[in-house]
């Protein structure tokens, strides 16, 4: 989609149509309506050719485009042509740049995705037999229940929500009674940490069972989440998957998260933990995908590590 006004808007859209490569969906001279016609149309890039949108309007676009995924292009001034973290291309000889909200694209990616899958399977093999003891000790602490967390009270399957909005199996030692999941939203929903954002935390939750006390205090009921990166679910880190009644309640900066794979760890665990305030995670999470590194990866793992032991410790 084409938005704007101006010679440069019809020099765009004219080589478009020139080039058979390009799909040209729609063009707006403004704004007006634009959220419901890119859901109709199914658009998936947005290209703002100087439209005269006021600073607001600007941002609101772009956070739009986040939101649901959609390529966001515009044509530059002068000044904007410094601007790093960007691809220019030049149709028609006028530059147009696209933002790259992450690194993680082409090469990256890919490099991510190496490192993800060969250490989720070296940690699944150092860890194996710390996985099997932990099975048995839920299946002795609390023989009624399975070991992985896998059903809602209502017998569904238990999904999170990953890249691109979409939701997936998501696997984690139970450390909960069983049947229990739906009194976050009841009688335990005075107990919450997180009242007035999308989460919800169960202080001192008495649904917790012993060993899973444990188990959540040394993040060991976490492991299970390495055949979720196995399978290209998850990455080793990146913002931490959340449920789909939560994604529900995302204001529009928040589902930027989306933009990448859930991590097992990431910015906001290393930071705070569940103790983090809800807009302060997203803020780290949205830093973690502007400046992805495998270094900066490598750094929050063993981060992760030492976080652990000392909440451990206390």
């Amino acid at each position: 989609m084409v938005i704007g006004k101006s010679n440069a808007a019809q020099e765009v859209i004219d080589y478009f149509f020139k080039n058979p490569q390009y799909l040209l969906v729609k063009h707006l001279e403004n704004t007006h309506n634009i959220e419901q016609v890119v859901i109709d149309e199914k658009i998936e890039k947005v290209i703002e050719c100087r439209a005269g949108l006021s600073k607001d309007q600007e941002t609101g676009l772009l956070d739009f485009c986040r939101e649901h995924q959609i390529e966001y292009s515009f044509i530059p001034g002068e000044l904007e042509m410094q601007r790093t973290n960007i691809d220019i291309e030049t149709p028609a000889g006028i530059p147009l740049i696209t933002f790259k909200p992450t690194p993680l694209e082409g090469w990256g990616r890919i490099l991510k995705r190496f490192f993800d899958f060969f250490g989720a399977l070296c940690l699944l093999i150092i860890f194996s037999p710390v996985l099997l003891v932990i099975a048995i000790l839920i299946k002795i602490d609390d023989p009624k229940g399975t070991i992985i967390f896998k059903y809602l009270d209502d017998g569904s399957r238990v999904k999170r929500v990953g890249h691109r909005n979409k939701p997936f199996p998501f696997y984690k030692f139970r450390t909960m009674k069983p049947g229990t999941h739906n009194m976050r939203y009841g009688e335990l929903a005075h107990l919450d940490a997180r009242q007035g954002t999308p989460m919800v935390k169960i202080k001192n939750d008495p649904r917790v069972t012993k060993i899973g006390k444990i188990l959540r205090a040394t993040s060991l009921d976490e492991l299970p989440q390495l055949f979720n990166v196995l399978k290209g679910e998850m990455s080793l880190v990146g913002p931490r998957p959340h449920l789909p009644e939560e994604v529900a309640k995302y204001q529009k900066h928040h589902r930027f998260v989306l933009t990448v794979k859930p991590g097992i760890t990431g910015m906001g665990q290393i930071s705070g933990r569940s103790d983090l305030d809800f807009e302060q995670e997203v803020k780290l999470d949205s830093y973690y995908i502007e400046n992805w590194s495998l270094l900066l990866d490598l750094k929050i793992l063993i981060k992760t590590v030492l976080v652990v032991f000392k909440k451990y410790e206390e």
